[in-house]
């Protein structure tokens, strides 16, 4: 592995776990592609991402190009003569930057492709309900997440798992499948396989309206939404105002537990004003554990009812 010259290309915590066990296993890392600061907080300072705060504890170089196809950034690119680009986490390469290797660009995917193609893989396997999902290794081409498998190694979603315990899981996972991967690479031990023709579940980019809950699904579906989404980017729904002068509650939900039923309706809600708030679904009950209210801190049920009151009659939205 050391003879390979790498360079590494990662933004979020996910690929930290990557690059720091490729350097624990003694990667010659030659350089460290990763997004450009970005204003965050209150003061919009700028902040660095993940990935360059740990690449700039380790002294490594780091590139941040505002586009991958700039004439400097290809330059200072083919400057450092990788034989090998590792991609966790990072945008979609043109073919000028993943071609540019003799050993080629492999990206590390948080699913068993072909399945959950695409930017969110990890809360779509928990909002459709799946029991196990992975981690691939493979071969950047042309089209998105399509190139040729090197690895895969098979994770289980547990009940209790959420998108927040998946992710930890899959990114310590992953980041062994990356060495591994680089280990075979470099002894020339490989065998990449044509992924199936077969479409596989989509794992599109969550927007804020996918998020909102509809209560009139079925309980497990609701359910498996709110664990999908939590802790981010959260599933949200309305809660309805007392009277007409006032303005509807956005309220995001971050953990429910199925209940059986009560009878409740769609939406109708149960509270009794101490620990307990139940909605209902279209076939069963949900508990509500932990929630947040627009503006204020995430906070158990009990904490919630402390210093909030949920009117009679009040329901979600769907």
């Amino acid at each position: 592995m050391q003879d390979l010259k790498i360079v590494f290309m990662g933004t979020p915590e996910f690929a930290v776990e990557s690059l720091k066990a490729l350097i624990e296993a003694g990667a010659n890392i030659v350089g460290v592609v990763t997004s450009p600061d970005k204003p965050a907080g209150r003061g919009r300072k700028l902040t660095p991402s993940p990935v360059k705060k740990y690449a700039a504890e380790k002294g490594l170089k780091i590139l941040q190009p505002e586009k991958l196809k700039n004439t400097d950034f290809l330059r200072q690119l083919e400057s450092l003569q990788a034989d090998l680009q590792v991609v966790v986490a990072f945008r979609m390469l043109p073919e000028v930057v993943w071609n540019m290797p003799s050993r080629g660009t492999f990206n590390l995917h948080a699913s068993l492709l072909p399945e959950y193609r695409g930017a969110a893989p990890i809360n779509w396997a928990i909002i459709n309900g799946e029991e196990k999902t992975g981690v691939t290794t493979f071969f950047l081409k042309h089209e998105i997440d399509t190139g040729d498998i090197i690895f895969q190694e098979e994770v289980p979603i547990l009940p209790d798992d959420n998108a927040g315990s998946l992710h930890d899981k899959l990114m310590v996972t992953g980041a062994k499948l990356v060495v591994k991967t680089v280990n075979a690479i470099a002894n020339q031990n490989i065998s990449p396989k044509p992924q199936p023709h077969k479409q596989g579940k989509p794992a599109p980019k969550i927007y804020k309206e996918d998020c909102k809950i509809d209560w009139y699904r079925d309980c497990e579906t609701v359910h498996n939404k709110i664990r999908g989404l939590s802790p981010y980017p959260a599933a949200w729904t309305e809660l309805s105002a007392p009277d007409e002068e006032e303005e509807n509650k956005t309220l995001k939900i971050f953990k429910t537990e199925k209940s059986g039923s009560s009878g409740l309706n769609p939406g109708d809600i149960y509270c009794d004003g101490k620990k307990i708030i139940l909605a209902g679904t279209r076939d069963g009950d949900l508990k509500i554990k932990e929630l947040q209210l627009a503006g204020k801190r995430r906070m158990s049920t009990e904490e919630f009812l402390k210093g909030h009151n949920i009117p009679d009659g009040a329901f979600f939205i769907s």
